[in-house]
């Protein structure tokens, strides 16, 4: 039987290794896009390469690391001392940018090293290769989309493998800010080692190898339970993404929800196929959406492990939006359509548990990347962000205005850090009032961030909800789309969601991102 208080305690001492590791890597990090926005994720894996324990870091990051975990287990032997990364997309990675790095955990007993499990964390680098700056093009396959990494070693037995180094670095345009993010990814997994180490000589390594079994099979009770007190049934729901950026068809994404005693079938049956554009999802992204939703509807007092995740069976058929088959094009896939996954899971679950569910968030993560030369510097310089919108309203409570939602937990770039670091200024960032929906309960307000540019560049949106709007419920209405504006030589006009473009000297963009839907009738 295991001890409850001994699982809860050490729940706390794992999660606090994975936010350790976290602070070291956001203090450690050359970019804006980790140091300021704080876009990565830690966690600790068991030796099967089980989640065990995350930071609260981000949802469609953590959903996916234990199959880029399984991805390094399966490619590589490892030995102490040994560092594995891996970023594509069709072996557990999410998006190319989004580059894991992998630490086995060794402890040493009687001339012999015992693998505890591992350590991990993933991180946005601002640009990984590709056919434009930022890495998040407008593309049509993945090879456009940057390089591809299989699981590799970077580290030998303690040491660089140089050739691996030359090969990554080569292949970006910021080769300098890339190697920075990177060892600050390696100095992040040493702290998770060591204090790794520190709980396994405190308490033995058998009784923190059962620890963390112990913790995972709590999960799973936990959320045995808790589904097991939803009403059994089958609630459906479908919602659509505005369109893939080469045609102005939907993109279809449908799911049926089934609550079966103490489990549940999720199914995507029935969903688009994937599209030319890039806004087709991996399989570990689905994973993600789905594990996150789940967690929100149950409660977070569950650890968050892969416990979670065993009473809980998806069907995702390949081919489709929510499982793409390689070689399609997926960067927007981990930013959009997760969104869109989350909105139509939570349409679903608002059948079944009404009381619990808020109407549609932005639906969107605004993704607008700028890069070109920086003639103040004398570099190539990359920028990626991300933009809060306006978050659904719920039975009880108004939405909140201006905050990212679901699966991103990303904080924004500060103003005075952007003009710091790159050719262009933010000239206003402001709260977009009345963009949230109407209702007893009212959506929150998106943003208006405008930038203005002092020399040419290469600029990249890939966003969503600018045709369709975030849903409301209960008779709430839903928010507003948001809309792109582009000021050149004195005219305006509206540039699509997802787009590519070049920028002068004088141009301004002007990116206004949606409301929240509202929730009830007055």
């Amino acid at each position: 039987m295991d001890d409850p208080i001994r699982t809860e305690i050490m729940k706390h001492r794992l999660v606090s290794v994975a936010e350790e590791m976290g602070a070291r890597l956001q203090r450690a990090a050359f970019s804006p896009n980790i140091k300021e926005r704080c876009d990565f994720s830690c966690a600790v894996f068991d030796a099967l390469g089980n989640l065990v324990a995350q930071a609260a870091h981000i949802p469609v990051h953590l959903g996916a690391m234990p199959l880029s975990v399984r991805a390094c287990l399966e490619s590589i032997t490892f030995h102490p001392g040994d560092v594995a990364m891996v970023n594509d997309p069709y072996r557990g990675g999410t998006h190319l940018p989004d580059l894991t790095v992998v630490s086995p955990v060794f402890v040493q007993n009687d001339h012999e090293a015992t693998l505890l499990g591992f350590v991990a964390n993933r991180a946005h680098h601002a640009d990984i290769g590709g056919m434009s700056a930022g890495s998040m093009p407008l593309s049509q396959e993945i090879f456009q989309e940057g390089l591809i990494v299989p699981p590799v070693k970077l580290m030998v037995a303690g040491k660089k493998n140089e050739d691996v180094w030359r090969l990554f670095l080569a292949n970006v345009r910021t080769p300098d800010e890339r190697s920075g993010d990177l060892q600050a990814q390696l100095a992040a997994n040493r702290i998770g080692i060591e204090r790794m180490m520190g709980l396994a000589q405190r308490f033995g390594v058998s009784t923190l190898i059962a620890d963390m079994e112990a913790l995972l099979r709590y999960s799973e009770r936990m959320t045995r339970q808790l589904i097991g007190r939803l009403p059994d049934g089958c609630y459906r729901f479908e919602d659509a993404l505005d369109n893939d950026g080469f045609s102005e068809e939907l993109a279809v994404i449908r799911v049926v929800i089934t609550i079966d005693g103490e489990e549940a079938i999720v199914d995507f049956s029935g969903t688009d196929a994937q599209r030319p554009g890039s806004i087709n999802a991996v399989y570990p992204v689905t994973l993600s959406s789905v594990a996150y939703v789940f967690r929100c509807v149950l409660g977070l007092d569950i650890p968050a492990n892969s416990g979670c995740l065993r009473p809980i069976h998806i069907v995702a058929p390949e081919g489709t939006l929510v499982n793409a088959r390689r070689p399609a094009a997926v960067a927007a896939g981990n930013v959009e359509t997760s969104q869109r996954i989350v909105d139509v899971l939570l349409g679903a679950f608002a059948q079944a548990c009404p009381e619990r569910i808020p109407a549609a968030s932005q639906g969107t993560m605004n993704n607008l990347t700028i890069g070109g030369w920086d003639q103040r510097h004398g570099r190539p310089f990359a920028y990626y962000e991300t933009i809060g919108g306006g978050m659904g309203a719920g039975p009880r409570s108004h939405g909140t205005s201006g905050r990212h939602s679901h699966m991103t937990n990303t904080l924004n770039t500060p103003v005075e850090a952007v003009e710091y670091a790159y050719p262009f200024r933010i000239s206003c960032y402001t709260l977009r009032d009345g963009s949230g929906g109407n209702g007893q309960q009212r959506g929150g307000d998106g943003i208006v961030r405008r930038y203005e540019f002092m020399q040419p560049a290469e600029i990249t949106l890939l966003s969503d909800r600018r045709v369709g709007r975030p849903y409301g419920l209960a008779g709430g209405a839903p928010g507003q789309p948001g809309r792109n504006r582009l000021k050149q030589k004195g005219a305006e006009k509206t540039v699509d969601g997802k787009c590519s473009f070049t920028v002068d000297d004088g141009d301004q963009l002007i990116i206004e991102t949606p409301g929240g839907g509202g929730h009830g009738t007055h």
